[in-house]
């Protein structure tokens, strides 16, 4: 039987309450935030926000923001942290986006790659551009294709394990398919005190660089900066990602 995404990490309730646990704010987030501050984008928009962490972190530090997030069970955890108050948060996906209006739209931790219809990355695309106000920027990330990210992901080579309220959970990850640009793999959790354990099921696209390019061009946005890692270093054929700074002219 053909194995099929079904991308639990987002939609069980037991595997969202660890999301926190194992992805933290970091230097993705602060790099985020610096962005925001050295383009003085006043209101924000966070596709694919998730818990709300960085959403967040976000208004904390003054922005206007808003969480857009299909998953009911990551927007409940993220209504529930503080300064969530202060942000609008909209259960779906990028057509929500369709009457509002912002300086920059954030899409982190990969959400990007998730996008594998180019059909549907190309819609995404342009309802952005259309959102952006003049001069605002779209800011997004991607695991680079060139260092094949995937060959690390076994057990042993992937493995963490952390402390939680039900006790020590292990997470790894396990590639399953590679076909063309696209990747399928699992990320498996084990409840160590219980024995059990819980495995989503992802899928994620690798696009060139170029055809990232390319697709934002087509939609009207020009690639002021693309960076290879989060200390702001250029991109080369050996940085692990490729963070795109698109700017709405």
């Amino acid at each position: 039987m053909k194995l099929e995404p079904n991308y639990t990490e987002f939609s069980d309730p037991r595997l969202v309450a660890l999301y926190d646990t194992f992805n933290g704010l970091g230097a993705d987030s602060e790099f985020m935030c610096q962005q925001a501050e050295k383009l003085s984008a006043s209101s924000i928009i966070d596709l694919g926000c998730g818990t709300g962490l960085l959403t967040c972190e976000l208004a904390k530090r003054g922005h206007k923001t808003i969480g857009v997030e299909p998953s009911v069970a990551m927007l409940a955890v993220a209504r529930t942290k503080p300064y969530a108050e202060k942000v609008k948060w909209i259960e779906g996906g990028f057509e929500q986006m369709n009457d509002l209006h912002a300086d920059m739209i954030f899409m982190t931790s990969h959400v990007a790659q998730f996008f594998i219809d180019d059909k549907k990355w190309q819609s995404m695309l342009e309802v952005a551009h259309k959102t952006l106000n003049s001069g605002g920027h779209l800011v997004f990330d991607i695991k680079n294709p060139l260092t094949k990210p995937w060959e690390k992901w076994t057990r042993e080579k992937s493995s963490r394990k952390k402390d939680t309220t039900n006790g020590q959970v292990e997470m790894w990850y396990e590639l399953r398919e590679i076909k063309e640009n696209r990747v399928l793999y699992e990320i498996h959790y084990f409840f160590t005190n219980s024995g059990e354990e819980l495995i989503s099921v992802n899928e994620l696209i690798y696009r060139s660089q170029e055809e990232i390019i390319q697709s934002l061009s087509n939609v009207g946005f020009v690639v002021e900066n693309i960076y290879g890692d989060w200390d702001s270093r250029p991109i080369d054929s050996t940085s692990p990602e490729m963070i795109f700074i698109a700017i709405r002219n």
